[in-house]
């Protein structure tokens, strides 16, 4: 399993604009790839799960990923992260 943090600079946090990108791309690889917090953690595949993290803007957001494209969804999803949250 490997692992993707990130601390959200968006001011509005994960809204639903984003988290609906986000899931979009996530949708598009094959591996397992999971977001959150210590305190709980989603699958990012499902917009209702990103959503009901309510990420605010500050936070640092954990994402693992698991399968045979983990290693070119966590380039993807970083350059995501930083260009948009």
């Amino acid at each position: 399993m490997k692992e993707l943090r990130h601390i959200i600079t968006d001011e509005l946090g994960i809204h639903a604009r984003p988290a609906a990108h986000l899931v979009k791309r996530c949708s598009a690889y094959e591996s397992e790839i999971m977001i959150g917090t210590p305190a709980k953690m989603v699958d990012a595949k499902r917009i209702m799960g990103v959503m009901g993290l309510g990420l605010k803007c500050g936070e640092e957001v954990t994402m693992t990923f698991n399968g045979p494209d983990a290693d070119q969804a966590i380039l993807d999803l970083q350059a995501f992260l930083k260009e948009n949250l």
